[in-house]
């Protein structure tokens, strides 16, 4: 049996891309270019932008008219300075940019800001906004926000920074906006003293946020933080007033909130009291205020005993200090982040800390007395998770960076700031140690000796400026300054002791002047 050759070839299938050009097309033009992006569908042109930075944006709307576009389509987020002349561009501006759900308008305090009417004539070409930041916009006022809200009834996150308007504006934003998830505040300026409450409205199921910032009269904000039955994060800044009848009438409505804020405030123990109720808080900030104690705190930690970060700006008050630190080792036992600036810890309480708050990842000491090598050692003994440490401030010296080289197995990074005892010796050593070991040392200044001119210490202050001029160089290294610091330091010692020479001489030619009269 002889085997045939087979009949049968195989054709050979072109295949022809829907954007690319067949090849006889693109050689019989091989003379012209061929422009492969204009067969891209908008759609795709469009998913390429989005990747884009904004400068590159700008670049691209350059290109073409079809690309300046699809450009404006791409636009989601827009920021604008908000003069008084930008109401002349506003049907061109947004015609353009027809997509835009972010909007940030700026205001400079030198100039006009932007006017009602420009306002609600922007709300009327953005109905889709959901984010809006306004910032120094003095000149509107409740009339406008009214108007604005009215068109943009989607808006979730707002915030409002230096503005003009009052409660009517705010009460009319939490009416319409159904669907307000955040709102920030501060410094509205048209929020007095005699101002009437802001309530929830429409927005008390859906806010999950609240900031205050700076206001005058942050009290009448109660209504709002008692009805928001969602609220999840709180955070109050540099607010006058008394806080704790505040907080005494939101702990029995409001059980959601996990995450608490609170700086420069008038609070005592009675507002760390009401707010332990809400048993949910994994995140505590207590900066400045130096009347809560103890007492508060150990009442905070016996309630929320799902604390995870804990930060304590104590002012330096001893107010704070190992008994309330010990209550929060006893019960907050998922702690996982530590801050202590300006309390005095000892080792009984950051021995019971370590001990028993086994997922401690990041721990920071900064301005404290009592924190030395006998603290940082136990810490490096028995805080095995600990990943990340920062002591700033605080009398250790090279022996407890030593110790770090022998514990925390988990250790990632160590950064050490204005701890005077604390050499380069010292940290070169632990990084010998432990090679995988991040280690930030930022080592204290020296002072330096001022030279003052004064009666009769002509000769003292003549011979002190060459040392310090000597000092300045050393100095500006220890401290990892710039060598253009440095050089003007020098620059400023040699400048001081020529004025000093010169005002010198002439005090000697005017006493030989003097005496030949």
């Amino acid at each position: 049996m002889g085997q045939s050759t087979s009949k049968f070839r195989r054709s050979k299938t072109t295949f022809t891309s829907p954007v690319l050009p067949n090849e006889d097309k693109q050689n019989s033009g091989a003379d012209e270019p061929y422009d492969y992006i204009s067969n891209l569908p908008d759609e795709c042109l469009s998913l390429i932008f989005q990747l884009l930075t904004c400068a590159d944006l700008k670049r691209c709307s350059l290109v073409c008219r079809r690309w300046l576009t699809i450009e404006g389509q791409c636009r989601h987020r827009l920021s604008l300075k908000a003069q008084s002349d930008l109401i002349s561009v506003i049907p061109s501006l947004f015609t353009r940019f027809d997509s835009v759900t972010k909007l940030v308008l700026r205001s400079d305090r030198r100039s006009l800001g932007i006017c009602d009417n420009a306002f609600v004539m922007i709300s009327v070409r953005c109905r889709n906004l959901t984010r809006l930041k306004l910032r120094g916009c003095r000149e509107i006022s409740d009339l406008g926000i009214i108007g604005f809200t009215e068109n943009c009834r989607s808006l979730k996150k707002v915030s409002f920074g230096s503005c003009g308007f009052g409660v009517k504006g705010m009460n009319a934003l939490l009416n319409t906006c159904l669907g307000l998830e955040e709102l920030s505040v501060k410094r509205l300026r048209g929020i007095g003293a005699g101002a009437e409450l802001i309530r929830p409205g429409g927005a008390a199921g859906s806010l999950k946020v609240i900031c205050l910032k700076e206001l005058h009269n942050g009290q009448c904000f109660a209504p709002l933080l008692s009805g928001a039955k969602g609220l999840r994060i709180l955070k109050i800044f540099r607010c006058s007033g008394d806080w704790d009848r505040v907080f005494e009438a939101v702990r029995d409505k409001v059980n959601a909130i996990v995450e608490i804020h609170l700086e420069r405030i008038q609070m005592s123990d009675l507002g760390l009291t009401a707010l332990s109720k809400c048993s949910g808080v994994e995140v505590l900030y207590l900066v400045k205020t130096p009347d809560c104690t103890n007492v508060g705190l150990a009442l905070v930690a016996e309630r929320c005993k799902l604390l995870r970060k804990l930060h304590i700006d104590g002012w330096k008050t001893n107010r704070i200090g190992d008994e309330g630190l010990i209550v929060v080792a006893k019960y907050c036992w998922n702690l996982q982040e530590l801050v202590l600036i300006g309390v005095n810890p000892t080792k009984l309480s950051l021995e019971a800390i370590v001990s028993n708050c086994l997922n401690l990842e990041r721990l920071a000491l900064c301005g404290s007395d009592t924190v030395g090598d006998t603290e940082l050692c136990c810490i490096a003994e028995k805080c095995l998770a600990l990943r990340k440490l920062c002591i700033k401030n605080c009398p250790i010296t090279d022996d407890g960076i030593k110790a770090l080289g022998n514990g925390c197995p988990n250790l990632l990074k160590v950064k050490v700031k204005k701890c005077r005892g604390v050499t380069t010796e010292g940290a070169d050593l632990l990084r010998k140690r432990r090679a995988l070991l991040v280690v930030n040392l930022d080592a204290p200044e020296t002072p330096i000796v001022e030279a003052s001119v004064g009666e009769g210490g002509a000769q003292e202050n003549a011979v002190e400026f060459p040392s310090t001029r000597l000092q300045i160089p050393t100095i500006g290294l220890a401290s990892g300054s710039t060598s253009r610091s440095s050089s003007f330091k020098s620059r400023l010692g040699f400048l001081s002791q020529r004025n000093f020479v010169s005002c010198a001489l002439r005090r000697l030619g005017s006493r030989s002047r003097s005496r030949n009269d």
